[in-house]
């Protein structure tokens, strides 16, 4: 374990908290007009899976566990738990679907996730920075609309909607950040 400060904690991360482990899922820095800054953070108990949100003051200091990364690829889902194999030994890991949470409609079947695991025990999944989808469902361009101003929503073969510039049609192929589901390019 390690000591920092609240302000470096990112999605990902695993802590100790309150005598429990806890995987970051997301943070938000909180500037008010008045007083010091303080740090959002939407936390998940690796053991019961529960969420919880957290305040911090920015300056406070949050127990940091040393996780060991390990890749894996991706196999099949079955009702509530994800199927991995170890690319080296072949061996199969059973993880909770919900270690992705809002990530899960990314993953795609033969892809490499990188796991993080404390003890042996799988706390955090991470997927690759970007992933190529395509467009299945697009608005019709609305002429006058320059590319700059406005975003159209589109629905993807996962079947998350993503906002597209008005360029993009259905059919095409775009390359989606993973972390947050934006629009990133065409795909090549």
């Amino acid at each position: 374990m390690a000591k920092m400060q609240a302000n470096q904690m990112r999605a990902g991360m695993v802590i100790e908290f309150e005598g429990a482990r806890y995987t970051i899922l997301k943070q938000n820095i909180m500037i008010p007009g008045k007083g010091a800054a303080v740090i959002q953070v939407e936390m998940r108990n690796v053991k019961s899976g529960a969420k919880k949100d957290q305040r911090w003051r920015t300056a406070d200091t949050v127990e940091r566990l040393m996780t060991e990364d390990k890749e894996f690829t991706y196999s099949y889902a079955d009702e509530d738990n994800l199927v991995l194999m170890d690319p080296s030994t072949y061996e199969q890991t059973i993880v909770p679907k919900d270690i992705l949470g809002d990530r899960l409609p990314f993953l795609q079947e033969n892809m490499t996730v990188n796991v993080k695991l404390i003890e042996g025990e799988p706390v955090s999944m991470d997927l690759p920075e970007t992933i190529v989808l395509e467009v299945i469902e697009a608005d019709p361009v609305v002429k006058g609309q320059t590319a700059s101003s406005s975003y159209k929503p589109a629905v993807m073969s996962n079947g998350v909607k993503v906002m597209v510039p008005p360029f993009i049609t259905a059919g095409e192929k775009i390359v989606v950040k993973t972390a947050d589901g934006t629009y990133y390019e065409r795909a090549k």
